[in-house]
């Protein structure tokens, strides 16, 4: 199989917003439909573009009422992608998430001189810096893997435990982008301002956030606390 035109896939808005559905779950057509702001044919036309280049997989499956199987789409890749584009390189890079280890990672660029006297020296610096490029490739390919691995038990146990989605998926964001605006979830999920505020603060409590100003925020003193049992550290 080809590598997938990841670029091709990753420019267009609806596609992105439709993986990062996918990203928090399996989801079927209708559901994906309903998650983004154009037509259920676009959505039909994105998914099978994004099917077609090896991105998603599809199946049909029975759902929990009687009527006709659901299709489902589920993300068939695990990669990631580095990029590099100046006005003197253009570079990228697909990297296999599998399960390697997090070892301790030493760069070193005092190797590199600052200025070149010829063509040659400047060759081999170049190639140099490739080496500490490769470490630096495999750490991430490293924290990556392990990003991806906690992020699935994240959302196995959530789902078995709470089982809210909607809290799930504001939970997905928050870990993948540190934090966002009431407005920008109610975008995403495709819900109102304020059913996506109560299931910020259902969320709460169980993952401590900060929610201020139309902003949503994970507390990570909070979190700390609660792990070491100190939920009422600092308090008289």
């Amino acid at each position: 199989m080809t590598e997938p035109d990841i670029f091709y896939i990753l420019g267009n808005k609806v596609r992105r917003d439709l993986l990062s559905h996918l990203t928090c779950t399996e989801c079927y057509f209708s559901f994906l439909s309903s998650k983004v702001s154009v037509s259920s044919t676009a959505v039909a036309k994105h998914l099978k573009i994004m099917e077609r280049e090896g991105i998603l997989k599809s199946y049909e499956r029975e759902g929990p009422f009687i009527g006709p199987a659901r299709k489902y789409y589920d993300i068939a890749i695990s990669r990631t992608y580095v990029t590099t584009v100046t006005p003197n390189l253009f570079w990228y890079k697909g990297l296999d998430l599998g399960t390697p280890s997090i070892d301790k990672v030493e760069i070193d660029l005092t190797c590199i001189p600052p200025e070149h006297e010829s063509l040659p020296g400047m060759v081999d610096s170049f190639l140099e810096l490739r080496k500490e490029l490769e470490k630096v490739l495999k750490a991430l390919q490293a924290i990556e893997s392990g990003r991806d691995k906690l992020m699935k038990g994240i959302k196995e146990r959530y789902l078995k435990e709470i089982g809210d989605m909607t809290q799930l998926a504001i939970l997905h964001y928050l870990l993948l982008n540190d934090e966002a605006t009431i407005e920008e979830l109610s975008d995403r999920l495709n819900l109102k301002e304020r059913e996506v505020l109560v299931k910020a603060q259902e969320l709460d409590r169980f993952i401590p956030l900060r929610i201020k100003d139309g902003v949503i925020k994970l507390d990570e003193e909070k979190l700390k606390q609660k792990l070491g049992g100190g939920e009422d550290a600092g308090e008289d």
